[in-house]
C-alpha cells in the first residue's frame, strides 16, 4: 500500500510517495549516430534526446537537460545559480562562450566578509543570505536560445516541467546528499518542507515531486527570462535573500540584494581561451573562470615532455608538478576581467610554459610552488608590468554539474553550471521550489587580491567546460564539477586520454589525482596504498584521501568513422547516463 504524505509550507507544495520504484539504469557509455548527450542524470539525458528527436539543436537540448538537472540534481545546480557554456557552431566553424556567472549585489565591497577587520567564519557565511549572488542561469539560457538555439523556452522546459510535476525516484546519492546537508536545510522552513521528513533526509526509493519548481518553469516558459528577473519571482528571490524563510528557532544573517540587482543582471558573450596540445585545439572558458587558462597553462608545460615514452608513474609525477605550477599562477593573477587586468596572454605563452617547466625536477616533488612572472611574455603595454602577490588557498565549493550535448549537424555544447556548495546557501525560494546559490563565498574574504568582493563583480570560478578540435573538427569534449578540482579532473582526463592512450571511459573512470598547490595532493578513497600511489610517493608526493570522491565528469568523443560516443561516470555520483539518438549495432 502506498503511503503518501502531502506538506504545505511557505507557499511550497511537496508530494512524497514513500515506496521504492524499480528503475532500469541507462548506460554510462553509448556509441551511435545523430546527436548525443552525457549527464549525471538519466532523466536529464533523456530530456536532451527528446528535444533532439523533435528537431532541436545541441543548444536547445543542453538547456532542456540543464533544466531537468535542476529538478533531479538540485543540490549542485539550478536556476538559483549560474554557469559557463562553451558552444561550437558547426556552420560558422567557431567556438563561443556564454558567461552567466552570478554577480555580487551592488551593496558589496571588499570588506563584505570582514568583521572587526578579520574574515568571517566560512560555513556561517555559506548558510545565509549574505552568500547569495545574483543568479545568472536563466539569463544565460535565454542568450543561448535566442542567439544559437532553434526552440523557445516553452519547448525546451517542457521535459523538466514534466519531471518536476510527475516526480522522480530519489536514489541513494540524492538521499545521502540531503543527509549531509540536514543541519543547513533545517535552518529554513521551505527547504525542510521540500527535502526533509521529520527533520531527516528523504529516503531512497521515494518519489519526489516539486510542483513549486514546475510553477517557476511554467512562468519562464510563458514570459521568458523576464519572469525570473522582474515581477513576483524576482520579489520572492530578493525577499528570501534579505529575510531568509527561517524555521522555528533558527537564526541566520540576511543579505542585501535589490530588485535592481536582478533587473540589471547581464550575461556576457566572451571569446574562448585557446591553446594547442599535441595536434588538438583546446578551447575553454575565459575569466572569470580560471578553468580554461589554468588547464591551458598546465597542458603547455606538459607538452614539452615525451610522456608516452615514460613509465606511468613518472608521467603522472610531471602532471602533478605542472598542475601545481599552473595553480600558483591561477591563485595569483586570475579574477573577473572587468575588474582585474590578468596577464592571460603571458600565462598561455608557450615560452612562459618553457620557463615554468624548467622549475620541475623530473625525479622529485617540489612540495610547493610560487607564482611566476608572465608579464615579459604578455606583449601588452596597457597593464602594469609587475606580478601580483601570491595568495593562500581558499575553500571552494566542490558541488556543481557538467553536461555535454551534440546534434546531427555537428554543433556541440560543453556546459558547467552550479549553485556552489552542496545545496548552495540552503535557502529554497518560497513558492518557486529552487535553491539559491552561495556563490559569493567563492570570493577571497580578505585582500589585496584579484578575487576580493566588489559590487557587480563575478567571483573567480574553476569551471572548465572544454571542447577540443582536431583538423578543424570536434574531437572530444570534457568537463566536471568539483570546485578547484574541476581543473585537475579536466586536465587529468585529457592527460589520460591523449598521453596515456586510455579510451575516454577509462580516462574518466581512472582514480583521480588532484594537485592545486596545497600541502598534500588529493586522491580518492581506495587509491592510497595502491601500487600507483606508492610509485608517486617514491617521487616525494604526499597524498591525502580525505577529500572523498573527486568530480563527476561527462564527455563526448567524435570518432573517425562518423559515430559519436557519449561517456559519463561509470561509478561516481551514482553512475551517469550517456545516450545517442541512434545506437550503433
Amino acid at each position: 500500500m502506498t503511503n503518501r504524505v502531502r506538506v504545505l509550507a511557505c507557499g511550497l507544495t511537496l508530494s512524497i510517495v514513500l515506496h521504492p520504484v524499480a528503475v532500469l539504469a541507462k548506460p554510462p557509455v553509448s556509441t551511435g549516430t545523430g546527436g548525443a548527450v552525457a549527464t549525471i542524470s538519466e532523466k536529464a539525458s533523456q530530456s536532451a534526446i527528446e528535444i533532439l528527436n523533435k528537431g532541436g539543436n545541441a543548444v536547445d537540448a543542453a538547456v532542456a537537460a540543464a533544466a531537468t538537472l535542476g529538478v533531479t540534481d538540485p543540490f549542485s545546480c539550478g536556476i538559483g545559480g549560474g554557469g559557463f557554456m562553451v558552444i561550437y557552431l558547426a556552420k560558422d566553424k567557431r567556438v563561443i562562450t556564454i558567461d552567466h556567472r552570478e554577480t555580487a549585489p551592488a551593496s558589496f565591497s571588499p570588506s563584505a566578509f570582514l568583521k572587526d577587520g578579520k574574515p568571517m567564519d566560512f560555513e556561517t557565511v555559506v548558510a545565509s543570505g549574505m552568500s547569495v549572488g545574483v543568479p545568472g542561469t536563466v539569463r544565460g539560457w535565454h542568450e543561448a536560445l535566442d542567439r544559437y538555439g532553434t526552440m523557445s523556452f516553452k519547448q525546451v522546459l517542457a521535459p523538466a516541467i514534466n519531471v518536476a510535476t510527475r516526480g522522480f525516484t530519489v536514489n541513494d546519492t540524492f538521499s545521502h546528499l540531503v543527509a549531509e546537508n540536514e543541519s543547513k536545510f533545517q535552518n529554513f522552513s521551505t527547504t525542510s518542507a521540500l527535502y526533509l521528513r521529520n527533520g531527516k533526509a528523504i529516503p531512497a526509493g521515494s518519489v519526489l515531486r516539486n510542483q513549486a519548481l514546475a510553477r517557476a518553469y511554467r512562468e519562464i516558459a510563458a514570459r521568458g527570462e523576464k519572469a525570473f528577473y522582474e515581477g513576483p519571482m524576482a520579489e520572492a528571490i530578493v525577499e528570501a535573500v534579505n529575510r531568509p524563510p527561517l524555521a522555528s528557532g533558527k537564526s541566520v544573517a540576511g543579505g542585501n540584494m535589490t530588485l535592481a540587482d536582478l533587473a540589471n543582471y547581464e550575461a556576457r558573450i566572451r571569446q574562448p581561451v585557446h591553446t594547442t596540445y599535441r595536434g588538438y585545439d583546446i578551447y575553454g572558458m575565459p575569466q572569470p573562470s580560471s578553468g580554461g587558462v589554468t588547464v591551458g597553462e598546465a597542458l603547455n608545460i606538459l607538452e614539452g615532455y615525451d610522456l608516452k615514452s615514460m613509465p606511468r608513474a613518472k608521467a603522472e609525477h610531471l602532471y602533478i608538478e605542472a598542475s601545481r605550477l599552473a595553480f600558483a599562477d591561477r591563485n595569483a593573477y586570475l579574477g573577473d576581467p572587468e575588474y582585474v587586468d590578468a596577464p592571460v596572454e603571458g600565462l598561455l605563452s608557450k615560452q612562459y610554459a618553457a620557463q615554468r617547466r624548467a622549475l620541475i625536477d623530473p625525479e622529485l616533488a617540489s612540495g610547493g610552488a610560487v607564482a611566476g612572472d608572465p608579464y615579459p611574455f604578455q606583449n601588452d603595454q596597457s597593464i602594469p608590468l609587475r606580478p601580483q602577490r601570491p595568495v593562500v588557498h581558499m575553500p571552494e565549493g566542490a558541488h556543481t554539474t557538467h553536461l555535454t550535448v551534440s546534434d546531427k549537424d555537428g554543433n556541440v555544447v560543453s556546459y558547467t553550471f552550479t549553485i556552489e556548495s552542496w545545496g548552495g546557501s540552503g535557502i529554497v525560494v518560497p513558492g518557486y521550489g529552487f535553491l539559491l546559490n552561495n556563490e559569493m563565498t567563492d570570493f577571497d574574504f580578505s585582500g589585496p587580491r584579484p578575487n576580493v568582493p566588489e559590487a557587480g563583480k563575478r567571483p573567480r570560478s574553476s569551471m572548465a567546460p572544454t571542447i577540443a578540435l582536431k583538423n578543424g573538427k570536434p574531437a572530444f569534449t570534457i568537463g566536471s564539477p568539483g570546485g578547484s578540482t574541476i581543473i585537475t579532473t579536466v586536465l587529468q582526463t585529457i592527460f589520460n586520454y591523449v598521453d596515456l592512450g586510455m579510451p575516454m571511459d577509462q580516462a574518466i573512470d581512472a582514480p583521480r589525482i588532484s594537485e592545486r598547490n596545497i600541502p598534500a595532493t588529493s586522491i580518492e578513497p581506495g587509491f592510497a596504498g595502491s601500487a600507483q600511489a606508492r610509485a608517486l610517493e617514491q617521487f616525494g608526493h604526499k597524498l591525502d584521501d580525505r577529500e572523498g570522491e573527486i568530480g563527476a565528469a561527462n564527455a563526448l568523443v567524435f570518432n573517425p568513422d562518423g559515430t559519436v560516443t557519449a561517456v559519463s561516470e561509470g561509478h561516481r555520483h551514482g553512475v551517469g547516463t550517456g545516450l545517442v539518438q541512434h545506437s550503433a549495432h
